[in-house]
């Protein structure tokens, strides 16, 4: 029985060597489908399929005709090897093993995958073809592309299980994580369509500029190609997203590495989607790009495998609890209502980060970009769900060390009021609504910010940082400060210097204004292990550093007057709340106590949303009226000047 065991446990073992690589194969045989259609050598065996101008071995007089004869002839090879895995996969597994199942779907995928390449041959979408139909089919392809490669990852993955750590997957009972994880794999398919249709544009026109992107008049393929950096970017943030929170609820040693690879090649992609931008897309890099790509959706379907596997723990669930167990706690302590919902996503919190959203909207508005009632009501709706769903998923992965301080002992996630998994699904539904709203309403890129600074706050700040550095406040302090981005967008559908402004003085405020608080909640922080500045360096030293932020903070916001973007209504008001500011932190360090660090605390929220109403107001004034302050003095000084050195010397005699 032993020597079974064995010998079947080698034998799979080898099954799954050969699955990576056909894998390998595969990917190969993809990646020079696209030089194929990089090279315009899509036609180069006529309209004739399979065989290559009616021939079976062509003459290769022409390039393009060699080059569309190997990608046929490497198909061709893919096929007896897919089936031959297939084969293997019923032999050496037993009947329901997930195996079969993958086996089942390369072999589906890979009918499908010719057949959609006989009708881009057949119907002429190749070679210099313009229209939509062969954008679509070419979208399409990749996708089931994709599929066909994820088929292949899962019967190499599950076909390596070791003794005693099962990969059959669990399907049933993930909640919100199992939806998460599918809205990833949907999203990364919607962005390789996309990825596609702008692969054709490049190869097309490739002389085309970044400015016949936004052209009215140029061809749809172009006006298209600048939507796919903007899904790309909140695709890869949302699946950097849910990997950092696989780390957390599924840990696991796979997950965690694939975890890494994916975060390590979303980045590389970003990296090399802006020099192909830059460089008209070269032929060799458009190939390292679509290589990495598939190097990213691979790991993505590993994520998933790993992450869903029976042998991976549910932290979402408490511990030592099973779903019975925490079924029977929720129903003896009732049904949790909106209220329940309404305090996990902090509203006392958001009500100042939506304040700067939606003054940022009326500062970025002017004679050709308008806020409408519509577009009011939609950003503040959709920043509100979005800075919610952060908060949400915070109060999940803190819920710990939330019941180890006073002033979060009663958070619904800690009281078990509502569960864990409630809690991300409610908060994934919070992100999907407010996405797709600003999306709707306004524009895709206000979306990927709301996305950016959740994705900020959720894993830079509350995986990475909080636990783990003093300085968590200052860099995830950047978390706040993508509201303003997000309202400015949504009226203008781009970001001026004085967004990124907006952006830097939120960001420079905010260890003035938290570490105001932390003094107020030192020993909860301590209790609950948090090394926040106070707990860490003492007093003394936090108070000397809030003085040292609000002096750079008082900096910062005065910039816009060396640029001469506002008026004399924001001059004034700076100058009157920064003074108030500074006098506060004096006071705070001659006697570090509590009212007067309360004082400090309640009053830098004021001063950030006096700041940016004035700022509102003061921009709501056409420039002939609000007047350039600094233009002003340096006309003054420059008539002193020019009257001094025109006037006659005195005569002294």
């Amino acid at each position: 029985m032993f020597k079974s065991r064995l010998t079947n446990s080698i034998s799979r073992a080898r099954f799954a060597k050969y699955a990576w690589v056909v894998l390998v194969y595969n990917v190969a045989v993809m990646i020079w489908g696209a030089f194929v259609r990089a090279t315009i050598s899509g036609d180069g065996c006529g309209p004739s399929w399979p065989l290559c101008n009616g021939q079976v071995i062509p003459s290769f007089v022409k390039v393009k005709t060699a080059i569309e004869f190997a990608h046929r002839a490497s198909t061709g090879i893919d096929g007896p090897l897919v089936l031959f895995l297939i084969g293997w996969a019923f032999v050496a597994f037993p009947k329901k093993h997930p195996v079969r199942m993958g086996a089942s779907l390369a072999i589906l995928f890979t009918v499908t995958e010719a057949l959609l390449g006989m009708v881009l041959v057949k119907f002429n979408l190749v070679g210099h073809n313009q229209s939509m139909a062969r954008a679509g089919m070419m979208a399409l392809h990749l996708m089931n592309t994709l599929l066909l490669l994820a088929s292949i990852t899962l019967i190499a993955w599950w076909a390596g299980e070791q003794e005693g750590l099962s990969r059959r997957p669990r399907l049933a009972k993930q909640g919100a994580i199992g939806w998460g994880l599918a809205l990833g794999l949907a999203g990364t398919l919607i962005l390789a369509a996309s990825g596609a249709i702008t692969a054709l544009g490049d190869t097309l026109f490739p002389n085309a500029t970044l400015a016949q992107d936004f052209s009215p008049t140029a061809h749809i393929l172009l006006r298209l190609r600048i939507l796919h950096p903007l899904i790309a970017m909140s695709v890869g943030l949302y699946v950097v997203l849910i990997s950092g929170l696989m780390i957390h609820l599924r840990p696991s040693e796979d997950v965690k590495r694939f975890a890494r690879w994916i975060a390590g090649l979303f980045a590389t992609e970003i990296l090399l989607g802006a020099v192909n931008a830059l460089l008209h897309a070269p032929i060799p890099l458009q190939l390292v790009h679509l290589y990495i790509a598939y190097l990213l959706w691979v790991s993505l379907v590993l994520l998933t495998g790993a992450a869903v596997s029976e042998s991976v723990a549910q932290v979402e669930l408490s511990p030592g609890s099973s779903k019975v167990e925490e079924d029977a706690i929720h129903a003896a302590l009732g049904p949790a209502g909106w209220r329940d919902y309404m305090i996990l996503t902090k509203p006392r919190v958001i009500s100042l980060l939506l304040f700067t959203t939606l003054a940022a909207m009326f500062i970025a508005a002017d004679a050709n970009h308008h806020v409408t009632p519509f577009l009011f009501i939609a950003v503040a709706i959709g920043g509100y769900m979005a800075a919610g769903a952060a908060n949400a998923t915070n109060m999940v992965i803190d819920r710990d060390i939330d019941g180890l301080m006073k002033r979060t002992t009663q958070r619904p996630t800690v009281t078990r009021k509502i569960s864990s998994r409630n809690a991300l699904i409610f908060a994934f539904l919070m992100e999907l609504g407010s996405f797709a709203i600003l999306w709707g309403a306004a524009n895709l890129l206000s979306a990927m910010l709301a996305l950016a600074g959740l994705v900020f706050y959720v894993i830079i700040y509350t995986l990475m940082l909080k636990r783990r550095t003093l300085h968590n406040i200052v860099i995830g302090g950047a978390a706040g400060s993508f509201p303003p981005l997000v309202g400015w967008a949504a009226v203008t559908g781009n970001l001026s210097p004085l967004a990124w402004w907006l952006f830097a003085i939120i960001f420079v405020w905010t260890p003035v204004h938290f570490w105001a608080l932390a003094l107020l909640l030192k020993d909860d922080y301590a209790e609950a292990g948090v090394p926040m500045l106070p707990v860490v360096r003492g007093e003394r030293i936090t108070v000397v550093q809030i003085g040292l932020y609000a002096i750079l903070t008082a900096v910062v916001s005065v910039i816009p007057m060396i640029q001469n973007a506002v008026g004399y209504i924001y001059f004034v008001a700076a100058i009157l709340l920064n003074a108030a500011l500074l006098i506060r932190c004096l006071q705070l360090y001659r006697q570090i106590d509590r009212p007067r660090a309360s004082s400090l605390f309640h009053y830098s929220m004021l001063y950030l949303a006096l700041l940016f109403l004035m700022l509102a107001v003061d921009r709501s004034f056409g420039p002939e009226v609000r007047g350039r302050p600094l233009k002003r003095i340096e006309a003054s000084s420059a008539s002193l000047i020019s009257r001094a050195a025109n006037e006659k010397p005195l005569n002294i005699e």
